[in-house]
């Protein structure tokens, strides 16, 4: 059986897993996310960070533990592998909707965590500041942490919705899930992330940010696009 050589990196001793580096139907979903005259309609818009969350959420798999369970057939008896992780999904709201559903179809048994993350702007100002503002999750002491958002701009949303979770313990392993990630978010992450335990997944990295710190080239608000322009403070 052919497996996808995705081809990962290391930086600072967090692994990085580029899907841009091995062509495959993730090249085709996200030809058509940041294509203008596709991403106006918001249902393919949505159904494509679906498909994106389900292809990521089966490479994911193969990270996990697993145990053997024999299993009764209506013929006699065989031998199954089980993933013996405890899952919990999480995501930072609100752009991370459709992802997350992506990774949950897949792990439809995982349990799943919530983030309100949200830039608030300085007056007459580029500058912001990445508040948390609501949170719901389970115990994720010890478990595995899949922690979703599609966008990774500067990686501050990132970093606060992680470290809001641990008030609900310290996983025991972390992947990070991105769609489209800027360089300098990746290097960013990979300083304030847990190192050795940490692998950051994403389906492009694009060279860099503008002055209101949105990803270049991108594909622009992934919340508009999935959810309706939202009305600004």
């Amino acid at each position: 059986m052919h497996s996808i050589n995705l081809s990962p990196s290391t930086m600072n001793d967090i692994e990085i897993v580029n899907f841009a580096t091995s062509p495959s139907l993730v090249s085709r979903y996200m030809r058509e996310l940041r294509d203008v005259t596709i991403q106006s309609d918001p249902m393919r818009f949505r159904r494509n960070l679906v498909r994106i969350g389900e292809i990521m959420a089966y490479e994911i798999s193969k990270r996990l533990n697993y145990t053997q369970e024999q299993v009764q057939t209506p013929l006699g008896y065989t031998v199954c592998q089980e993933p013996s992780d405890k899952i919990v999904l999480a995501t930072i709201l609100r752009a991370g909707l459709p992802f997350h559903q992506g990774f949950l179809n897949f792990f439809d048994n995982a349990e799943n965590a919530f983030v309100s993350a949200y830039r608030r702007y300085k007056e007459r100002s580029d500058q912001f500041d990445v508040l948390v503002e609501y949170m719901a999750s389970p115990n994720i002491d010890g478990k595995t942490l899949i922690l979703v958002d599609p966008m990774l701009a500067t990686g501050s949303s990132m970093e606060l919705g992680y470290r809001a979770l641990l008030k609900k313990g310290t996983p025991a392993r972390l992947h990070v899930a991105s769609v489209i990630s800027s360089r300098p978010a990746m290097e960013y992450l990979c300083e304030v992330l847990p190192a050795g335990m940490t692998t950051i997944w994403t389906a492009a990295i694009d060279p860099d940010i503008n002055s209101h710190s949105y990803i270049v080239p991108g594909l622009g608000d992934a919340g508009d696009l999935a959810f309706g322009v939202k009305e600004d403070d």
